[in-house]
């Protein structure tokens, strides 16, 4: 650095000559020189200052922005160190085929325990059984006082509930946030649904799992991000759906019936339209499964699917559309109806005494139990068995629910003359509900096998032909006289010409043997029969009439004024307008010359 001398010799020679103190200049230059220094020093501590000042500025901003972001986002516990991979709880949304929400999802709060960060343990045990009645206050101060370290107290928690712990202000208890299966139509489809729990769980999220229904078959589906939360459409429709569970709770509840089930099936598509089986639960409060007693004792027993029945004189139809079909007979042929028919030590009996001869056509207007064996015994055996095997009336069905895998229908262990004989009219074979939808559905659909489905479908299955287009036309007009002037006169709904067969059969004992009060009742049941679009199934459990002077028990008394009511309600619901049934042609026509 340059430094200016105190005592320049030039100045200070000028100064003497013109008689000028030359200390004068040395002071002058001492000030100038610490003016400057000071000027520095001053420079150098604002520039300090100045950075200082940008160093804070910096810092406040960011906390304050950390301090907006903590303030904007959703509150939530500590992670706890764990190890292994994030669990994905996501799961997409079930809809029926109107886009409608059946199962959704709901973000609420899971309340568990760390006793080391407790500090009054009874004070919150008592509160918390104050909250949760279902809870042992002494089983949790023996949990809160031991040596565990964390322990769950509830999984899910209403809104309410958070708050009221939240209030008890204990820093041990804390919450951790859930996505759970939320159902809004509570018991409605509840069978088909199913239900979901949790898998895996950790503090922070919880694996949601199917448990039962289409909601354990697509759980892959459902839980796949891949699918971009794309919901599951089924062919389900929940207006229909609501009509024919209350009609069907009414009905059991009128008939004194101990359970019901009706299914509702489009005939070409083979989709299930509605599915109700009674009792039923809530899939948002799942009950636990029974551990004693008969399965069809707890509301989770789906009588749809997983009741095998015998579904008595509603399997004559597949009889006489065999007959009808290899050209065994016509709908006018005479069938021999004179009894008791004999088989060694059994006797097969008709309800009533419907003389010695009847048509093809009233052996099925009157369900005759002689009739139907007669012509089952000239069909055969083995034409017999291939033909109800190709209905799928053998094996489990196809629908897409887990407990349809199990339902495998109950054969005769030897197919003797007799077992060919008592299957013609329902006896000794046992079949769901669905199963019997599915083969109604290929006798009036023209003929074609369709398998029962619960998914949305763009169109017509067009399945193996099983009977001719013809018998399917003949079949659909002998069901129509069932119900014009046979065993099903109270299913007639003005206007939609309705056709069916009724089914009564005795109740098996567990132990072996039929109860000789208890029946299943059946009604199958198509409709409009000059152009079946649906066909509904409903069973009846152990019902029972009792307006009359003495209990009836048949499903012409039963099932088939409950199914009537169903089809009433939910015709117009599926855009099935209302007809005027053609007249039949008269015996003389007039032509021209």
């Amino acid at each position: 650095m340059t430094r200016t001398p105190l005592r320049p010799l030039a100045r200070i020679l000028d100064a003497r000559a013109k008689g000028e103190n030359p200390d004068v200049i040395e002071r002058e230059n001492i000030r100038k020189r610490h003016e400057e220094m000071r000027d520095k020093f001053r420079r150098r501590s604002e520039g300090r200052l100045l950075v200082l000042g940008v160093f804070f500025f910096c810092v406040f901003a960011l906390v304050g922005v950390r301090m907006g972001v903590l303030a904007m986002s959703e509150p939530g516990e500590p992670r706890t160190a764990a190890s292994g991979t994030n669990i994905v709880a996501q799961r997409a949304d079930i809809v029926d085929r109107q886009g409608r929400i059946l199962a959704t999802n709901l973000s609420t709060y899971s309340l568990y325990a760390q006793p080391p960060l407790m500090i009054d343990k009874r004070r919150s045990a008592r509160e918390l059984v104050a909250i949760f009645p279902d809870l042992d206050e002494q089983k949790l101060v023996k949990q809160f006082t031991g040596k565990r370290k964390f322990l769950w107290i509830k999984k899910k928690l209403s809104p309410e509930q958070m708050q009221q712990v939240h209030d008890i202000g204990d820093p041990g208890l804390l919450f951790g946030p859930r996505e759970m299966r939320l159902y809004p139509n509570g018991k409605l489809a509840a069978h088909v649904l199913g239900g979901a729990s949790f898998g895996r769980e950790g503090v922070n999220s919880a694996e949601v799992i199917g448990v039962a229904g289409v909601e354990k078959t697509f759980d892959a589906y459902l839980r796949d991000p891949a699918n971009g939360g794309r919901p599951l459409q089924l062919s389900l429709d929940l207006t229909v759906q609501a009509a024919v569970r209350r009609v069907l709770w009414g009905g059991m509840k009128l008939m004194n019936a101990r359970g019901a089930t009706a299914v509702l099936m489009d005939v070409k598509t083979g989709e299930i339209v509605a599915l109700a089986s009674l009792p039923d639960f809530d899939p948002n409060d799942r009950p636990r499964p029974l551990t004693k007693g008969e399965a069809a004792d707890s509301p989770l027993f789906n009588r749809a699917v997983q009741g095998l029945y015998e579904l008595g004189s509603t399997y004559k139809i597949f009889a006489a559309a065999q007959a009808l079909d290899i050209g065994l007979m016509n709908p006018s042929t005479l069938v021999d109806t004179k009894g008791p028919l004999r088989w060694g030590k059994y006797k097969i009996r008709d309800f009533h005494n419907y003389g010695n001869q009847l048509t093809l056509t009233d052996v099925i207007v009157k369900s005759s139990n002689i009739g139907a064996a007669r012509v089952a015994l000239q069909i055969g055996a083995k034409r017999q068995q291939e033909f109800l095997k190709s209905l799928g009336l053998f094996d489990p069905t196809t629908l897409e629910m887990v407990e349809a895998r199990g339902a495998r229908p109950l054969l005769p262990p030897k197919w003797s003359e007799i077992s060919t004989m008592t299957v013609s009219y329902g006896h000794g074979i046992s079949a769901s509900p669905v199963h019997l939808a599915a083969a109604y559905a290929a006798m009036v659909n023209g003929g074609t096998r369709v398998q029962p489905t619960l998914l949305k479908q763009a169109g017509p299955q067009n399945g193996e032909r099983v009977i001719s287009q013809k018998t399917s036309e003949t079949i659909r007009n002998m069901l129509r006289q069932v119900v014009v002037r046979g065993t099903a006169s109270f299913g007639e709904v003005e206007g939609y010409a309705v056709g069916g067969k009724t089914g009564t059969a005795d109740k098996p004992k567990p132990t072996g043997g039929y109860y000789k009060d208890k029946v299943i009742a059946t009604f199958a049941s198509v409709f409009p029969a000059n152009d079946p679009k649906y066909v509904l199934i409903v069973t009846l459990d152990e019902p029972v009439e009792t307006s009359g002077p003495k209990p009836r028990r048949t499903a012409g008394w039963t099932a088939v004024p409950v199914a009537a009511e169903i089809i009433r309600r939910v015709a117009p619901l599926l855009d099935i307008r209302p007809q005027i049934e053609p007249l039949h042609p008269v015996g003389v026509t007039l032509t021209s010359n």
